[in-house]
C-alpha cells in the first residue's frame, strides 16, 4: 500500500516564521517523525507529511497546534512537542497552547507553566478557591506548583507570609533531640520544599524572607493554637496526617489566607492502625463552599517519561492484589 501524503499550507504572523517550528538543524522536526513513523518534507513555508493514513493525520494535527503556539509566542522545543503530544493523546478539555498560555511569574520574571491539563486546573482551582485539596502521585507538581502560586502571591502583595508545613512521621520524639534550631530539626524533612524555594527565589532571597518571618517552614505540631491571618500556606505530604491533625490544621485558616494541601493516599506512612485524615477529608468537606479537590494522575506525571510507567505499573499490581 502506498504511503498517504498530505501538505499543509501554514501561516505564520508577524516576525515568526516556519524555522521557530523546525528547529535548530530540523531536530523538532525529526523528533515528530519518530513519533509518527512519518517522513516531513519542507516546501518553502509548507510541509508535506507522508506515511500510514492515521499517523499522517495525527502528525498534522500536532503540526497545526504547534504552529499556532508559534504564532501565538511560545517558543517550540522538545519539551514542548513531547507535552503537546501528550496532552492530545489524553483528550485533554483543553488544547496545548491554551494550557501553555497561563503562567505564574516568580522571581526575576521566571514563568512557570502548567504542562497538562490537570495542572492547569490545578493552578484555576487554587487562583479560585479558599481551600484546595490536591491528591495524586510523585511527578504531578501538586507541591511545586503550589509554592509557585504561593511565591507569585507574595511578589504582587497579596499575602504577608508564606509558611510551608509538613507532618513530621519519621521523626517522632525524636526531634527534640536532634541539634539546632527549628530549621535544622526539620530539614532532612522539607528539603524537597527548600529545593524549589531557592529555584524559585535564589537562595540569599530565600534565607532573607526567612530570617524576616516571611517565610515559615515549620512540622505541623508547630501549628497548634496558631491563626493565620494575610498568609498563603501549604501542607505537603498530608496523607500522613491523622483525622485530629488535619483539622487541627485547618481551623488555622485566618483572614485574608489561602490553604493548599497536598499529598499522596497511595503512600502513607502511618502506622495501619491509624487511618490518613487526607483520606477521610473528602467525605466530611466535599462539596463545601470555597473548598475544592483536584485530583491529579499519573497523566500528569512531568518527570522521566519512566516515572509515568513506573507508577502505572505498581497501580496495576495493587489493584491484581486487591482483586
Amino acid at each position: 500500500m502506498s504511503p498517504t501524503k498530505h501538505k499543509i499550507n501554514l501561516e505564520f504572523t508577524g516576525d515568526h516564521c516556519i524555522a521557530e517550528l523546525l528547529g535548530d538543524r530540523d531536530e523538532l522536526i525529526k523528533l515528530i517523525e519518530r513519533k509518527y513513523n512519518i517522513e516531513i518534507f519542507i516546501l518553502g513555508d509548507d510541509l508535506e507529511i507522508s506515511g500510514k493514513s492515521i499517523n499522517v493525520k495525527e502528525a498534522t494535527r500536532l503540526v497545526k497546534e504547534l504552529a499556532l503556539q508559534v504564532n501565538l509566542g511560545q517558543r517550540i522545543s522538545k519539551e514542548k512537542i513531547s507535552d503537546s503530544i501528550k496532552i492530545m493523546e489524553n483528550k485533554s478539555e483543553l488544547d496545548p497552547h491554551q494550557i501553555f498560555s497561563d503562567s505564574i511569574i516568580v522571581n526575576s520574571g521566571k514563568k512557570i507553566k502548567p504542562r497538562t491539563g490537570g495542572q492547569k486546573k490545578y493552578i484555576d482551582s487554587i487562583r479560585r478557591n479558599t481551600i484546595v485539596f490536591s491528591i495524586g502521585p510523585a511527578g504531578t507538581g501538586k507541591t511545586y506548583l503550589a509554592l509557585a502560586t504561593a511565591v507569585e502571591a507574595l511578589k504582587e502583595n497579596r499575602i504577608g507570609r508564606i509558611i510551608l508545613v509538613k507532618p513530621v512521621v519519621e521523626a517522632g520524639e525524636k526531634l527534640g533531640f536532634l541539634p539546632g534550631d527549628i530549621y535544622d530539626k526539620v530539614n532532612p524533612y522539607l528539603r524537597p520544599l527548600y529545593d524549589a524555594l531557592y529555584e524559585m527565589l535564589d537562595i540569599e532571597k530565600f534565607q532573607q524572607y526567612r530570617d524576616m518571618g516571611i517565610i515559615e517552614v515549620v512540622p505541623l505540631a508547630y501549628m497548634r493554637g496558631r491563626t493565620l491571618n494575610d498568609s498563603f500556606i501549604l501542607l505537603d505530604e498530608a496523607q500522613n496526617t491523622s483525622p485530629e491533625q488535619m483539622m487541627m490544621f485547618l481551623t488555622r485558616l485566618g483572614f485574608g489566607s489561602k490553604m493548599v494541601i497536598t499529598g499522596d493516599i497511595t503512600q502513607v506512612d502511618l502506622p495501619s492502625d491509624r487511618q490518613s485524615g487526607l483520606i477521610l477529608v473528602k467525605s466530611i468537606l466535599d462539596n463545601t463552599e470555597g473548598i475544592e479537590f483536584v485530583n491529579l494522575t499519573s497523566k500528569d506525571i512531568v518527570r522521566h517519561e519512566l516515572v509515568q510507567k513506573i507508577v502505572d505499573a505498581y497501580k496495576e499490581f495493587e489493584d491484581r492484589i486487591k482483586k
